[in-house]
């Protein structure tokens, strides 16, 4: 599991992916993710500051994942970041977090108010139907306005079934109108039953690819390691 990386293209910034103890929501029909996690406090402080020790504050940036929620990390990990941050000169942190957690975030943003603070939302589509029957997102709220309300960048999933061109054109045009950035997601095979579908990823790739992927706004991964994070 490589858990360090840099991005030197768009937004240039270190990213990094801890271990916390598991999302607590676990119902996305289309995310295996949620098993990088250990109910064992201690165990996950050890890898984490492992790979904190290999920040370097090179872009004064950095993301940081955990495969599910900033909230799901332990409170030694959360004080060693701010530590090590502060260290390394960094002044722009990202987190992610599920909406569940929606009105946690002005919190996070007070305890960590010496940095610039992103937070990032895992909306996958604003088609609502879609997102909550088929991708099973828990996002009970269909106004792209309300669902944006603070957050300030947003993961976008595309390539399944049922997903159109004109759908994935709509959610990128919502995402840059609600938020500062977006990250657009293939769908990879996982161990999930949700499967990509190559049609929709050709119409993606063929159609929306070329005219996004210079957007400086907009990162594309059409691998889920392409940061340079994962397995």
């Amino acid at each position: 599991m490589e858990r360090y990386s840099v991005i030197k293209e768009k937004n240039p910034r270190e990213i990094i992916l801890l271990r916390g103890r598991g999302c607590a929501y676990k119902k996305c029909s289309f995310c295996d993710y949620h098993t990088d996690s250990s109910a064992d406090c201690r165990e996950n402080f050890n890898i984490n500051r492992t790979v904190l020790e290999r920040v370097s504050g090179e872009y004064k940036n950095i993301e940081i994942i955990n495969s599910g929620s900033v909230f799901e990390l332990d409170n030694e990990t959360l004080r060693l970041i701010k530590r090590v941050c502060k260290e390394k000169g960094i002044t722009t942190i990202h987190f992610e977090s599920h909406y569940i957690y929606k009105d946690r975030i002005p919190r996070l943003r007070k305890d960590f108010d010496d940095f610039d603070l992103k937070i990032k939302l895992g909306i996958e589509t604003f088609d609502y139907d879609f997102r909550e029957k088929v991708l099973k997102k828990g996002i009970d709220e269909a106004s792209p306005e309300i669902i944006a309300q603070g957050f300030d960048e947003a993961n976008f999933l595309f390539g399944i079934s049922g997903q159109t061109e004109a759908g994935m054109q709509r959610d990128i045009e919502l995402g840059l109108k609600h938020f500062e950035r977006i990250c657009i997601n293939i769908m990879c095979k996982n161990s999930t039953t949700v499967v990509p579908d190559t049609d929709v990823i050709e119409k993606f790739i063929k159609h929306l690819y070329p005219v996004y992927k210079d957007n400086n706004r907009v990162d594309i991964l059409l691998s889920n390691t392409d940061f340079g994070v994962g397995d």
